[in-house]
């Protein structure tokens, strides 16, 4: 099992912990209250810091519900930070943009994360061919 330095920058939000048992990912929260206007970006404040191991990062993405209870997506859609962002003040933020005006509290779960290894070196070999059935289709559907 490792372990990770976290250093909480606020002393208003809950301290980390897995999501009620269901899933490995990590609920993060709002630091400060924040008022968006639709059509603005803010980053919010997440009111942590962390100490990565070497050779792991964290990503970070809106929680299912974020959009239907806040009205704001993750501009960059997967935010994440590796062990370099460990500094004291290095605080982790989520990127919003607002479709409609939306206030988010203190405390409000607004995304999550989850720690990975880095992906391992890779070495990609040119081919002629792939020698594998083609599916006929663009994407997981198969249909054009």
């Amino acid at each position: 099992m490792e372990t990770i330095k976290i250093k909480y920058l606020s002393d208003k939000i809950e301290k980390l912990r897995y999501i009620d048992g269901k899933s490995d990912w990590i609920d993060l929260r709002a630091a400060e209250r924040i008022e968006l206007k639709e059509g603005e970006f803010k980053l919010i404040p997440l009111g942590i810091a962390m100490e990565l191991p070497k050779g792991y990062e964290a990503h970070i993405v809106p929680r299912s519900s974020t959009f239907k209870n806040f009205g704001i997506i993750q501009t960059n859609h997967c935010g994440i930070v590796d062990e370099s962002y460990c500094g004291n003040n290095d605080q982790w933020f989520m990127p919003a943009y607002a479709l409609r005006d939306t206030v988010i509290e203190v405390n409000d779960r607004i995304c999550q994360f989850r720690i990975f290894e880095h992906q391992p070196a890779l070495v990609f070999d040119e081919v002629e061919s792939l020698d594998n059935a083609d599916r006929g289709g663009h994407g997981s559907t198969g249909k054009k």
